[in-house]
């Protein structure tokens, strides 16, 4: 049966949906639910999630909220891969222990930039504040070094040689900023690798398919 995906590529978390069922050619139907019309705000909608908010999932009558959970339920339905969720229970601990960790640094401090900078003058009429920009990209390069001394070290890709739904998760969210103008990866060379590493992993036709509205 062929899941339904309510997503809107403008959301990071929605890109790791799409590009992991993409790549692991899972069946789905792609549901367009646009943010910035407030779509998910919908009676519709909020059949599908009562919690309005992107990505859900309906699989028959069975729906699902929030991007991990939706990520493993298609990991495990599906049977993708291994290297996505590691069977091996230290290598999936380190999948977990960056996707608990991200939520309050990487996407916290990567989504303040683009509220900053896109979001309150879209919404306001006015110029964004500088100094408010500045504080955002240096909190957000403060975990970027955490990023890189914890999670990346000298490794390929977060778990070693292999890319898992850690590095997803991390490159949507890390590309947000890239959106808006601001380039953290620059005198950054890991993470330029790092980059690269996972945009040949899944593609980079997909990738640049899933973040081209953004971009």
């Amino acid at each position: 049966m062929v899941v339904e995906l309510y997503l809107d590529l403008l959301s990071q978390p929605c890109r790791a949906l799409f590009i992991f069922a993409k790549k692991n050619n899972i069946p789905f139907e792609f549901k367009h639910v646009e943010l910035l019309k407030g779509q998910h705000l919908s009676e519709e909608f909020g059949k599908v999630n009562v919690l309005k908010k992107v990505p859900a999932l309906k699989d028959g009558a069975f729906t699902l909220a929030e991007s991990i959970a939706i990520l493993l339920y298609l990991s495990r339905k599906f049977n993708t891969p291994d290297h996505w969720y590691p069977s091996d229970l230290q290598k999936r601990a380190r999948v977990d222990e960056y996707l608990s960790w991200q939520h309050t640094t990487i996407r916290e401090k990567g989504c303040q930039i683009f509220i900053i900078k896109v979001l309150v003058p879209l919404l306001i009429g006015q110029p964004f504040s500088p100094e408010k920009l500045e504080e955002a990209v240096k909190e957000l390069n403060s975990v970027l070094n955490q990023f890189e001394e914890k999670f990346l070290q000298n490794k390929p890709f977060i778990v070693g040689n292999e890319i898992s739904l850690a590095d997803l998760m991390a490159i949507v969210e890390l590309m947000e900023p890239v959106g808006c103008g601001c380039d953290i990866f620059e005198n950054r060379p890991k993470l330029v690798e790092w980059r690269s590493r996972v945009e040949e992993a899944v593609g980079k036709e997909l990738f640049q398919q899933a973040h081209e509205i953004l971009l």
